[in-house]
């Protein structure tokens, strides 16, 4: 059994980070900070692209 998920899992789950965020009239960088990563890796997590690890996504759920 495979755990780990596939692109369009990554897709979809950033996607729905976006959305989450826009409706809190957030910007990447306050939500980066919050979540205490960088810009550059949230902004690849909403593009489908970085795989975070479970405390990176606990993070980033407490952030928004």
């Amino acid at each position: 059994m495979n755990m780990l998920p596939d692109e369009k899992d990554q897709k979809i789950y950033g996607e729905n980070l976006r959305t989450i965020r826009e409706e809190k009239s957030l910007f990447r960088e306050e939500v980066a900070r919050l979540s205490k990563i960088s810009t550059t890796h949230y902004a690849g997590i909403e593009r489908g692209e970085e795989n975070p690890t479970f405390s990176v996504i606990e993070s980033i759920c407490k952030a928004l």
